[in-house]
């Protein structure tokens, strides 16, 4: 039976990371294995994933959020990889749904679901109240709800290992993070993929806790550098995506 790999980059969130291992635990019902890549916390995240035997990497410091991806892309075993943020939680039916929409196509390579915080198209429009009765309304399997896009965020996005060994990995140019994600569509895109949005797959998204750990003024000067190394990279404005 097909496997599920989920890489979970995680730094000094213990408290969201054991949120996101039990929701991932309670709503899951297909086969899947959790890896941890955990980038030099000293929270007790580490002692915490030895705890719950779940796999893991440990590393001596922060990497970055590029290369912790990589990390665990190389040693998943599954047959399609999913990228999650730690600060994410999971509802009912939401990787069945997700898988649905990856695989409604031979052309699919990457699939995102709906969340309440998000930049661009993936974020719902309407107030959230609670993941209840956001999975409540959002995670019946249903294709209408299902969007081509040019572009997912990375807090949660589920491809085909084909995809992967087609176009690669994360490019750690853009450590510690912002863009990798939009780097990594454009590829697909080029390659000849398409990308979807799963509108009957809703998850939460406390949003951006890493980075807005090292202040709001280095988070912006961090996006401003890395959109111009994509910039430089491919000749296009990733902001046309959004």
């Amino acid at each position: 039976m097909q496997m599920t790999s989920i890489i979970i980059p995680n730094y000094n969130g213990l408290t969201l990371l054991r949120d996101c291992i039990a929701s991932i635990r309670a709503h899951t019902s297909v086969p899947y294995e959790i890896i941890v890549v955990d980038n030099g916390s000293k929270d007790g995240s580490v002692q915490y994933c030895a705890r719950e035997r779940v796999k893991m990497v440990s590393l001596p410091f922060n990497w970055g959020f590029p290369a912790a991806c990589n990390l665990g892309l190389n040693i998943a075993v599954g047959d399609h990889l999913m990228l999650l943020n730690n600060d994410t939680m999971a509802a009912r039916n939401w990787l069945d749904n997700l898988l649905r929409s990856l695989y409604s196509s031979e052309d699919i390579g990457i699939v995102g679901p709906v969340t309440n915080y998000a930049s661009g198209k993936q974020q719902i429009q309407e107030p959230f109240t609670t993941i209840h009765d956001m999975a409540a309304k959002y995670n019946n399997p249903d294709s209408n709800k299902w969007q081509e896009t040019e572009r997912l965020v990375g807090i949660c996005m589920l491809f085909k290992r084909e995809l992967m060994d087609k176009i690669g990995l994360m490019d750690e140019r853009f450590t510690p993070g912002h863009f990798e994600d939009d780097d990594y569509c454009y590829r697909a895109r080029l390659a000849g993929y398409r990308l979807l949005i799963a509108g009957d797959a809703f998850i939460f998204h406390h949003g951006s806790v890493s980075f807005n750990k090292d202040g709001q003024e280095a988070v912006k000067g961090l996006l401003q550098q890395n959109h111009r190394k994509f910039m430089d990279k491919w000749g296009v404005d990733p902001h046309i995506f959004i």
